[in-house]
């Protein structure tokens, strides 16, 4: 394929980014297919025992992405679904074939709802070209066969023949043309949409699945990496002679200009010479930043001039500033980690002919443009092979640890080099999810309507770390996730206000942000569904007839509203000493809502009773692990809420494990009550968009509570007592 390396390496880093990309995805089937079975196309293997291998070129990292993209190839297919497995292709082999298995980047809940209709496509080319080979066998018009759970059947004579037995002559065919491909319609689906058992459950349960961390090559070596605990900061010196002596330890190098690690036999060998390794950094100019000083360069920004737009109708200053009455909150949120349970790590071996790497990544494109870069070969002459992920929530969309473990390599040619960050330097080396604060203001009529809204954002810009080339004068647009003009595809607001702005002031500490699972749509939610419980209560109505009104032009947001109501029972009184929450917002696609049931004792310990969950991500592929995936929102976002914080302190990580960054455990986890109303017309996300709604929720069911309006998180910082 012709393209060089510098397109490459931007093309990927915009896809880094979250930025979805549009790629012309052929089903002609190309050169260098990824297994050496025959293929019937790109997407489909069928061995002669009718065994069905589904290529699948998203990443799987617990949110079942795996199984509902198979599930809608095997649908289109008309196979059998016991029969079905997958494989990943690899990104060189992508780009070998003109990118015919499309975007390999898996975030922004992007799997399923941004490649759905090209991988459906895929398997109903490859059941067209099945049907017309069995056809062919026959001496029958293929008009005249079917197919159904492997099987093609020619309907006058009652022949069959399994997928297996045309499945070589298959591949042999041209591909049918573009326009000839018809889908399915979703109310005829016999596996899409059903709750099927996910592909990869037996293989985690018994512990036989493999993932990066597990990866092990003939003549390995293990490498612990540190890099300077101040962001933005150097190595200045290190002594290697103290530790090169040391059992196993087979070299000591730098890494960049901020890293050192140890090459050894084994890892913790490796880790425990790198405690060993007398180390000077050189801190730089970053020694001094604290929380303090990062909160206060927020809080200049709440009243500053120099914001950016993101969305507005009407003149929001001028009818607060003439309302009857005003209505002003300001509301924070802190640095968080993704803290999956699999550290970063990644496998290299480099010679100077070629660079391979195994690892645990998001972004198999991004992952290959940084191995061609820091390898210094071309892309031709460099792979990666992509391994299940224990965890990613966005983290793994950055491949900062590819390069280093490519670096590491490269000074021992030919020698794979697996190299396994520390929980602690996890911790330590996060792209964070970013810090803000939010001033709103309202200005109501006499009658307590709302005339004005003024949302002013300032914080930090995740596009101004991992992808600056995306910021337009001056305007982040991920800044404004669920707070968007009405009618946007990814992040609409949900309510209608006579004279609205939503603006942001662009303040960005050294501390590096990153996509973190929800983004920015997890505090947006906070700030405005708080408020608008705050005037809901400051005007004396129910929060939900209050939300109601807002949102009689948005009837899917309502939807999902009026659901969770329902389900929770609103409408009636809660349990004694039992309050509850709400809260709505549509982001990735997706309209969803919560209600909270809380309830908080004399002493102040809050539990919470029961979450009550409604999602309208248009078509449910797999009902199953839409529950489990909005189970698993909840017990992330109240993780968030309750308990995650990342500190600075003297420019550094305060929080070094799990014992300072706590994660919900099972009996602070509530039961959790998932309502499905898909509407259809529409393909939204599932992983990330019911994050946000976990804690304004919880925070409105504690006004309800306890009176005390919490405006900065996480809860652990606050007393409930009475």
């Amino acid at each position: 394929m012709s393209m060089n390396r510098r397109d490459f390496l931007a093309t990927s880093a915009a896809t880094a980014g979250g930025l979805g990309l549009s790629f012309h995805v052929p089903f002609a089937s190309a050169q260098n297919p990824p297994s050496d079975l025959p293929e019937v196309n790109a997407w489909v293997i069928v061995k002669p025992d009718d065994t069905i291998i589904i290529r699948i070129a998203r990443s799987e990292m617990g949110q079942g992405t795996l199984t509902g993209l198979a599930q809608l190839v095997a649908e289109e297919l008309s196979c059998d679904w016991a029969k079905v497995t997958t494989e990943y292709p690899t990104p060189g082999q992508n780009l070998a074939r003109k990118r015919v298995w499309g975007n390999m980047s898996t975030g922004g809940s992007r799997g399923i709802r941004e490649s759905n209709e090209y991988v459906r496509k895929g398997g109903a080319a490859a059941r067209m070209m099945l049907v017309q080979a069995a056809a062919n066998s026959w001496g029958v018009p293929s008009a005249e066969c079917t197919a159904a759970k492997s099987v093609i059947t020619h309907t006058p004579s009652g022949r069959t023949v399994s997928f297996g037995k045309v499945a070589a002559a298959a591949g042999q065919l041209s591909a049918p043309e573009a326009a000839s491909i018809t889908l399915k319609d979703p109310k005829t689906w016999t596996l899409a949409g059903k709750r099927l058992a996910r592909l990869d459950t037996v293989k985690k349960t018994t512990g036989e699945q493999n993932y990066g961390i597990d990866v092990n090559l003939p003549g390995m070596l293990n490498a612990a990496i540190k890099d300077c605990p101040v962001f933005g900061g150097k190595v200045k010196s290190f002594n290697a002679a103290a530790v090169e002596g040391r059992r196993g330890v087979k070299k000591v190098v730098q890494v960049g200009s901020s890293a050192v690690a140890v090459v050894a036999d084994t890892w913790w060998r490796a880790k425990s010479a790198l405690d060993a390794l007398p180390i000077e950094w050189d801190f730089g100019s970053n020694a001094n930043a604290s929380n303090e000083t990062i909160a206060a360069m927020l809080s200049a920004g709440l009243t500053a001039s120099d914001a950016v737009v993101g969305n507005s109708n009407g003149d929001a200053p001028a009818a607060i500033a003439a309302a009857a009455r005003k209505i002003e909150a300001v509301y924070a949120y802190p640095y968080q980690n993704h803290a999956p349970m699999e550290p970063m790590n990644a496998t290299a071996r480099w010679t100077p002919e070629r660079c391979e790497v195994w690892v645990p990544t998001q972004n198999g494109d991004a992952a290959l443009a940084a191995t061609a870069e820091a390898s210094g070969l071309p892309i031709a002459q460099c792979e990666v092979h992509k391994q299940y992920l224990g965890g990613g929530f966005g983290r793994r969309g950055r491949s900062d640890f590819v390069t280093q473990a490519v670096n590491i390599a490269k000074q021992m040619p030919g020698t794979p080099i697996k190299m396994i960050w520390s929980r602690e330097e996890d911790m330590a080396h996060c792209f964070y999810h970013p810090v803000t604060q939010c001033k709103l203001s309202a200005g109501l009529d006499a009658q307590g309507n709302i005339t004005g809204l003024h949302v002013r954002i300032s914080g930090q810009s995740i596009l101004a770390t991992v992808a600056p080339l995306n910021i337009r004068n001056g305007k982040d647009p991920v800044m404004f996730q669920g707070l968007d003009a009405a009618g946007g595809a990814e992040s609409a607001i949900g309510y209608s206000f006579p004279n609205l702005l939503v603006d942001h002031a662009m303040r960005n500490p050294h501390v590096p942000a990153g996509f973190w699972r929800g983004v920015n749509l997890n505090q947006n939610a906070i700030y405005l569904e708080c408020f608008v419980d705050e005037i809901a209560h400051a005007t004396q109505q129910d929060p939900l007839a209050l939300r109601r009104k807002l949102m009689a032009n948005h009837p899917k947001h309502l939807a999902v509203l009026n659901a969770v109501a329902e389900k929770a029972g609103w409408d009636k009184p809660a349990p004694k000493g039992v309050f509850r929450g709400l809260a709505q917002t549509m982001g990735f696609g997706s309209y969803v809502a919560a209600c909270a049931e809380v309830s908080v004792s004399k002493d102040g310990a809050l539990k919470i009773h029961r979450i009550v969950a409604a999602t309208d991500p248009g078509h449910a592929v797999n009902p199953q692990q839409i529950e489990a995936q909005v189970e698993g929102s909840f017990a992330y976002g109240l993780s968030a809420a309750l308990f995650g914080e990342i500190t600075i302190k003297d420019g550094r990580v305060v929080e070094d494990n799990f014992h300072t960054y706590p994660v919900v455990r099972m009996a602070d986890m509530p039961p959790v009550e998932t309502v499905t109303v898909p509407s259809g017309g529409f393909w939204g996300g599932v992983g990330e968009p019911t994050i946000a709604v976990a804690a304004p929720a919880v925070l409105n069911a504690i006004f309800a509570a306890t009176g005390k309006r919490i405006r900065d998180l996480p809860l652990k910082k606050h007393s409930l007592k009475a």
